[in-house]
């Protein structure tokens, strides 16, 4: 299989633009009748031969026909290959497009989603589907973004295609009663790679911009196909509203500033804007859903003009509801700082035992840096200092263990209990 290496572009705006037309132009192929796996291998030829010959010919006036009959052609040859299937081949390859590749786009793109995170998959299956099929990106660069060799990509990548064709799965929506659960499949998917964006898991980085970005993306092609959907207009609003704070999120040495201390006014005011107007219509018209009680609190951050400004009255309030309706162990963790600033730091370390006692947050690093930062509000800095210690070691990503450490040291020559 190609495309397992990273496509050379001449320019960004190229790059994006291929990127756009992926989902078009494997639906093109998938509406003739090929099989999936077979016609995402021809699309990603043909996105390579775009990738290496338009930055010295041009881009061709109609590029989404260009890399249809590009791709078709590479569909044709695969299907040569194969003897048996020659007169099929010979019929399917002399058929025409009936109509614009374009036409259907929204409706094409809400079809591949809910193809790549088919629940016959993995999650780690459908993330890497949904980026290779939908996103556009080759197997090299979703193994960039995701921090895994590439040979591990591209065998999530074939699995879940063969499970794919195993299961019969067609290029067409499913029917209404199991469309709901296969839309919310999606929504976690695209949740998955945004937060994998905005906190990698690991690495030298604190953001991952390009799965971030890319999850921005997909995500509008989704609330585009589904206006009227609340959860993905609040799936959305969400993102924007966290990925406003990204500008003030690390300083230029790439080291974490924690959001009490950020420069606000590096905030992206327009991206906080659309997130507001987006969760506040989903929440007046459609039924409250979890993503649409996240974005809320992330609205309440970001409206604050200053840290001492957040209503986190409002934030508990928030919180609760979103405990009720999605309960979770980071609900459950972040509703603790919300406790904390409440009611006080002892009332936070309260809640915080009894939700930690026999859970699997005991050993995660959140939980610990979530504990120290509560034990020295609380004015306990040798305690604190130990907990920021042990958050510190438990955490991968370089700028987030550096903080922490920074803490740790901070209190350790400042004072102690």
């Amino acid at each position: 299989m190609t495309g397992t290496g990273g496509r050379a572009c001449g320019t960004p705006q190229l790059e994006d633009l291929l990127r756009a037309l992926t989902p078009q132009v494997l639906a093109a192929l998938l509406r003739r009748g090929g099989s999936f796996d077979t016609c995402e291998d021809a699309v990603q030829e043909a996105l390579l031969a775009a990738a290496s010959q338009w930055p010295a010919e041009g881009v061709p006036r109609d590029p989404a026909g260009w890399l249809v009959t590009v791709a078709t052609r590479r569909w044709t040859d695969a299907w040569r290959q194969d003897v048996a299937r020659r007169r099929r081949e010979e019929s399917v390859a002399a058929r025409e497009p009936d109509e614009p590749v374009v036409a259907r786009a929204a409706d094409d793109t809400l079809t591949l989603l809910l193809l790549c995170c088919h629940p016959a998959l993995t999650a780690d299956a459908q993330v890497a589907l949904t980026l290779r099929a939908v996103g556009g990106l080759t197997t090299a660069e979703i193994a960039g973004a995701l921090l895994v060799p590439p040979a591990t990509v591209g065998q999530r990548i074939s699995r879940a295609k063969q499970r794919i064709r195993a299961g019969g799965a067609r290029f067409e929506l499913p029917s209404p009663d199991a469309r709901a659960e296969r839309v919310a499949a999606v929504r976690d998917v695209l949740y998955l790679v945004f937060t994998e964006g905005h906190t990698a898991s690991s690495g030298a980085v604190l953001h991952r911009v390009d799965l971030s970005s890319e999850a921005i993306r997909l995500t509008r092609q989704l609330h585009e196909a589904l206006p009227g959907d609340g959860d993905t207009a609040g799936l959305l609003a969400l993102m924007l509203l966290t990925d406003a704070r990204r500008p003030a999120r690390t300083r230029p040495d790439g080291s974490l500033v924690p959001l009490a201390e950020q420069d606000r006014r590096l905030w992206d005011r327009a991206a906080i804007a659309e997130g507001v107007a987006l969760v506040s219509a989903a929440l007046a018209t459609t039924p409250v859903g979890a993503f649409q009680l996240q974005a809320a609190i992330a609205a309440v951050h970001d409206e604050a003009a200053r840290v001492e400004d957040t209503d986190w009255l409002q934030v508990l309030g928030l919180y609760e509801l979103l405990r009720t309706i999605d309960p979770g162990p980071m609900v459950a963790l972040n509703r603790v700082v919300a406790v904390a600033m409440v009611r006080g730091p002892e009332a936070g370390l309260a809640e915080l035992d009894a939700l930690v006692a026999g859970s699997s947050l005991a050993g995660h690093h959140r939980t610990a840096a979530v504990r120290a930062h509560l034990l020295e509000r609380a004015g306990r800095p040798g305690a604190a200092c130990s907990e920021y210690e042990r958050a510190a070691s438990r955490t991968l990503n370089l700028p987030e263990r550096r903080y922490l450490e920074r803490c740790a040291q901070r209190l350790r020559t400042g004072g102690s209990e």
